[in-house]
Formats: structure tokens, C-alpha cells, sequence
């Protein structure tokens, strides 16, 4: 989230007055969409120039520009919640009970609430504007008799405007969770905002007319078995007398087919005003932005290129600098000349390091990242067996390994979401090495007993303290003795206890209440575990975890692409021959990166690409985000490989990615 106290000088400068932009182009096709809405809400098909003229009055009257005015502040709460909200990283959750957990976060309320109550001011403003018998929420009753007193009776159709304004409200922030419309992606072909807009405009329409019928469905029947709850709430509130002859909460109430038609094109008008206001954001938001390489002032240097990319900035502003370093690399040569220069004095190719060493940096951390995944996956909650064969280093190495791991602070996602977008520092989400996606915690209540124990320290007296439970599985305590005077793995008794030291006795207590407290804890586990519903609020989503582990690998794409195209590009324009000092690494780590990807796609659902839906706004580029990665990836190395051809035998590097190198040179892959 974009906090207001955050000072970071590309936020200052560059996002907020791109989103005031984007605010103020919503503003300013607000009157347009107005218009038509009231076109449309008089809409007479056998007296077509009584509509017609009646609609060319009222656009100029006092109640539209007023309502204008009013939607105009709705726009910009909304347009300051799309700002405070998006992220560049989505937030996927992988099980029901995350997704639940979404719903509930503080900040998700407050959307909803906000949006609940800003769909309540549009639906005003709309009633207002058709007018007629939706004009007000309370009116005199009609006269029974002479000496009656005048009592203010409930319009039950201003309300049922109103309450479906704030259950469109509710719901466009609920699908907003489901659907990640926080979202922000980055288009491949670059084009104009205006074309952008064009191009998007009807698909916008179309899906906002649908979802504003499956509003409407919904909240028929919602008011059908709760509208009387509200209705006698704000009788009751106001001191209004219900005298409607016919209840809307009753089926030939509902069955007012001019209601029905005022109240979708009231949900349309609403949709398409906030989804316009949504779409002009990532329009700007998204809009390339360039980044001098280096420059001639001291104090200019900090929104340099190199510098962008190596420090700690915002998350936006680091997708942003890799967009521009993959467009550098491929149709600006003056700037590449800039990458592959030397220092003054000194001679050091400061530019190429720094940006070399930023993106072999983030390929190595995905390629770790799926390394770990793959060793979860095949372990299936199990310890990996060691051979008897294996020396102490290993074992020792191995076990620090996992406690590294274990001690890998449990996210929900990749990234901390939506607050990745805006915060102060980009550097651990990017590099960090994070499991959350597909390792449960180590005290999770699903984490089986055997993934626990190579993943914590083990407790005296515990079953896996100083004992095998299984002739597969060896201790892995300290090891006293050497391999000659180690036991043997065919579960026979250890070495001699009079070597081994006995605890204290409190070690002895503390060691018994532990035990115990691990036992009832295993117990509610398999308690729990047993139950139908706690399985499916627990139970791994299809894919869930796949799209999660390469949420942010739009930016790792970016680093492929801008590094191969300079790669490629310094065969003939490198001089002083700075990039071939890192060519080895380079391909090497394109070469580890390319084994990791390969083996992922052979997992269950890895392989499985989702359903587009043309009346849905969901933006799904995140679900191909992996599809796209192996692509970029096995382009970098043939666009490699085809340029440098023969020469690559002199490049040193392994046998096994020497082997790999001649099936692309010889477009075996």
C-alpha cells in the first residue's frame, strides 16, 4: 500500500501525478457517461422524439449537474483507493482458509465498506437523475380522510435504489479479492494510452453490463428473504410509515420490469464509471518510463539505471527499470555504447557490472527458489533417506540447510500483497528466499512429524532424539564418533549410552512437559484432520501454488531478455570486451535456471493453462506468468547461441551445460 508519509522520490514525482492524471481523465468522461445514462433511463422506443428531447432538458437541469459534482468526489475516493491498493505482484492464495483470510484483513473491510457506501451515493444520484417516483426517500402519505394528519411515508423503490447500490458496492470489492483486480500487469506490446483505452473500452462495457445482471440476480434474491430487516430498520429510525401497495420484497414486487431495467442500468452506469476510473490507473501506471544510465551530476545519480536497479526502491520502480533495461538492450544503441563503457578515471565497467550482477542475482534466486519447491514436492512430508555411504560433511551441510529453511519466515505468498507495490523496499521481496507458497510452518497444524523434525532442534526424550524409528532414516544429532564407530543403518542399538551424556534433571522436565504438550498437539491434528470441512479449508487449491511461486517472474523475464539482448549486442559493439569477463556466469545461470524450469513443468498442473473468459475483466497474466518465463528463457539462450555459434567451445563452463549449450546450437531444445 502507498503510504501518504512514504517521501521516495520516484513516488513523489512519477506515481502520484500519474494517477492524478488517470483521476483526472475519469473526471472529465464522467459528464459523457452521464449523459448517456440519462439517454438511456428515459428510454421510449415508440416515442422517440418525445425521449429524445425530454433527455436534451434534463441533461442541462440543476439535478444533473449536482449529481455530476457528487460523482466526481465518488471517482476520486475510488481513483485514491486504486492507488493505495494495487500491487504489481498478486497476491494468490493457496488454500480456501488463505483466501478466507483475505476477505478478513483490516484493510479489505475498509475497502469494502468505502465501496459500499460510494455505491450507495452513485445509486442516489441515479435515482435522482431518472426522477419520477424514485426521486425521494420518504414522501407524504396518501389522505384516508378529511382531518387526517399528513405523515411521511417510506418510497420503498429510493430504497431498493439505495440498497442495491451498496450490495453492487460490497460486491465489486469482494470480486476485486477473488479475481485479483488489484493487479497490475505489464503489456508486452507497448502502445498509446489512447489506443490502450480504445482497444479496452468495449470489453469494459460488455463485462460491466453482465456482472450489473448477476448483480441484479443476486440481490432480488437477497431482498426477497432479508429486504424487510432494512425496510423496518429505517421505518423505525426515520418515525416512516410503510403504505407501498405492493412489498418489493414479495414476487409480484419484484416482477416490475421497469424497476428491473432502471436498476441494471443504474449497476452498468456504476460498473463502467469505477472499472473507466481502474483501467486509466494501469494505463499510467504502466506507461514506460526511461532511466539515464549514468550522468554527469553527482546529484542526478541516484535515478540512474544501475543505481535503480541495485537499490532499494519501491517495487513499481524496480518493474519499471527492468522494462527499460529489456527496451535498452534492443532499440537504443547510444545507450547500449553507455552499458558496455568504462569509467573515468579508472577504467572499470561500473554500468555493466552493476546491471549484470542485479539480474544473474535474481536468476539465481528463482533458480533456488524452484530447487526448493521441487525438493518439497519430492520428499511428500518425508526426510530424504542417506545413503550409507555419505560422509559427515554432507549430513552436516544438509541438516544446516533444512534449519535455514526452517528458519525462512512463513508467508501467504511470494510477496506481501498489495502493499509490494508501493513499500520503501523491494530487495527482499525480489531476492528473497521464500517458501510460503508450498512449505507449510513448522508448527502448522498439517506439518506431519516428519517434515518437523529435520526442520527444528530436537527435544530430549522426544521419539526422534537419539534414536531411529525407521532403517531407512538415519539420527541426524551430533555425530561423537567417527564412521568406523558409527552404528550401523540396519536398526540395530546405538553406540553405548555411558558415552553420551544424561541430561539434568530439569532438562528431564522440561523434556517430559514438551513431550506431552507434543502429544496432545498431534492428537488435535489428527483430530482435526479427519474432519471433511477442515480438509477443504486447508486442502492445497489446483495451481495455486505453481502460480504463487512465479508471481513476481515478470520482472526475472525482463532481466532474461534485457541480458541476452546486450549479450547479443556487445558481439560487435563491446570494445573494451566487459561482458565477456561474466559470459560464463551468464550462461551458466541461464543453464541452471532452464534444468529448474524444465523439471517444474513435469509436476501435476504445471502444464494446465486457465480458461479466458471474454465477459470477465479478470486480468490473467499472472496464471501464464510460467509460460511466459520458459519462453523468454529458451529464447535468451538461442538468441545466444545463434549469434556466438562456434565460439562458445572457448567459453569454460561444465560438461553437463557444455552438453546443453550444443542441443540449443544444434536446436535440439
Amino acid at each position: 500500500m502507498l503510504s501518504c508519509r512514504q517521501n521516495h522520490w520516484f513516488i513523489r514525482k512519477v506515481i502520484w501525478w500519474r494517477a492524478a492524471a488517470s483521476i483526472a481523465w475519469s473526471v472529465l468522461l464522467l459528464p459523457v457517461t452521464t449523459a448517456l445514462f440519462v439517454v438511456l433511463s428515459r428510454a421510449s422506443l415508440f416515442h422517440p422524439i418525445q425521449w429524445i428531447s425530454e433527455s436534451l432538458s434534463l441533461l442541462c437541469g440543476s439535478y444533473i449537474i449536482f449529481s455530476v459534482l457528487v460523482l466526481t468526489g465518488v471517482i476520486l475516493v475510488v481513483g485514491f483507493f486504486n492507488l493505495e491498493y494495487c500491487s504489481v505482484v498478486p497476491s494468490i492464495p493457496c488454500t480456501k482458509m488463505a483466501l478466507l483470510g483475505k476477505f478478513l484483513r483490516p484493510y479489505q473491510l475498509v475497502h469494502s465498506l468505502v465501496h459500499c457506501i460510494m455505491g450507495m451515493v452513485v445509486a442516489w444520484c441515479a435515482a435522482v437523475m431518472i426522477g419520477g417516483r424514485y426521486s425521494f426517500l420518504a414522501s407524504p402519505c396518501p389522505e384516508e380522510g378529511r382531518g387526517t394528519t399528513h405523515q411521511m411515508c417510506l418510497n420503498e423503490h429510493h430504497f431498493f435504489f439505495l440498497m442495491a447500490g451498496a450490495f453492487i458496492g460490497f460486491s465489486y470489492s469482494l470480486l476485486g479479492v477473488v479475481i485479483n483486480m488489484d493487479y497490475v500487469s505489464f503489456h508486452t506490446i507497448q502502445q498509446f494510452k489512447y489506443l490502450r483505452f480504445k482497444g479496452a473500452l468495449p470489453l469494459v462495457v460488455k463485462c460491466s453490463a453482465v456482472q450489473s445482471l448477476y448483480y441484479l440476480r443476486n440481490y432480488c434474491i437477497a431482498y426477497f428473504f432479508l429486504g424487510y430487516m432494512p425496510r423496518l430498520w429505517i421505518c423505525t429510525a426515520m418515525n416512516l410509515k410503510n403504505s407501498s401497495p405492493i412489498a418489493l420484497d414479495t414476487v409480484s414486487g419484484l416482477l416490475d420490469f421497469s424497476l428491473l431495467y432502471h436498476l441494471w442500468i443504474t449497476g452498468t452506469f456504476l460498473l463502467v464509471t469505477w472499472h473507466n476510473t481502474m483501467l486509466l490507473f494501469k494505463i499510467y501506471i504502466t506507461e514506460m518510463c526511461s532511466f539515464p544510465v549514468q550522468s554527469s551530476f553527482s546529484e542526478e545519480a541516484f535515478q540512474c539505471l544501475p543505481t535503480v536497479l541495485t537499490g532499494r526502491q519501491p517495487v513499481v520502480l524496480k518493474f519499471l527499470a527492468l522494462q527499460d533495461l529489456s527496451f535498452l538492450s534492443q532499440y537504443s544503441p547510444s545507450r547500449r555504447q553507455e552499458v558496455f563503457s568504462l569509467s573515468q578515471p579508472g577504467g572499470h565497467p561500473h554500468n555493466w557490472s552493476a546491471i549484470c550482477k542485479e539480474c544473474l542475482s535474481m536468476i539465481s534466486d528463482l533458480t533456488q527458489r524452484l530447487t526448493a519447491y521441487h525438493e518439497v514436492v519430492a520428499s511428500n512430508g518425508r526426510a530424504k533417506p542417506l545413503s550409507a555411504s555419505s560422509d559427515p560433511k554432507s549430513t552436516t551441510s544438509e541438516s544446516s540447510g533444512m534449519e535455514e529453511m526452517a528458519k525462512t519466515p512463513r508467508v501467504s505468498a511470494v510477496f506481501q500483497t498489495p502493499a509490494s507495490m508501493f513499500q520503501g523496499s523491494s530487495v527482499p521481496s525480489l531476492h528473497g528466499y521464500q517458501t510460503g507458497p508450498f512449505t507449510p510452518a513448522p508448527d502448522s497444524l498439517f506439518t506431519s512429524p516428519v517434515m518437523k523434525r529435520p526442520m527444528g532442534v530436537q527435544r530430549p526424550f522426544s521419539p526422534w532424539y537419539d534414536s531411529v524409528q525407521s532403517p531407512h532414516v538415519t539420527r541426524r544429532g551430533p555425530k561423537l564418533w567417527t564412521s568406523s564407530t558409527e552404528s550401523p543403518l540396519n536398526g540395530s542399538p546405538q553406540a553405548s549410552p555411558a558415552h553420551v551424556p544424561s541430561p539434568p534433571s530439569t532438562t528431564h522436565t522440561s523434556g517430559f512437559l514438551s513431550q506431552w504438550v507434543h502429544n496432545r498437539h498431534e492428537q488435535v491434528r489428527n483430530f482435526l484432520a479427519k474432519r471433511v470441512l477442515i480438509m477443504y479449508l486447508f486442502n492445497k487449491l489446483p495451481e495455486a501454488s505453481s502460480q504463487a511461486l512465479f508471481a513476481d517472474t515478470q520482472a526475472h523475464i525482463w532481466a532474461l531478455e534485457g541480458l541476452s539482448h546486450l549479450v547479443v549486442a556487445s558481439y560487435t559493439e563491446d570494445r573494451f570486451g566487459v561482458v565477456q569477463t561474466s559470459f560464463s556466469s551468464i550462461l551458466s545461470s541461464m543453464l541452471n535456471l532452464q534444468e529448474a524450469v524444465d523439471k517444474h513443468f513435469k509436476l501435476p498442473h504445471a502444464s494446465s493453462k486457465p480458461v479466458w473468459s471474454s465477459y470477465s475483466l479478470e486480468d490473467t497474466t499472472y496464471k501464464t506468468l510460467r509460460f511466459a518465463l520458459r519462453a523468454a528463457l529458451k529464447t535468451a539462450i538461442y538468441r545466444i547461441t545463434s549469434t556466438f555459434g562456434q565460439h562458445l567451445h572457448a567459453v569454460p563452463m561444465s560438461a553437463e551445460h557444455r552438453k546443453r549449450i550444443q542441443q540449443f546450437m544444434e536446436y535440439k531444445e
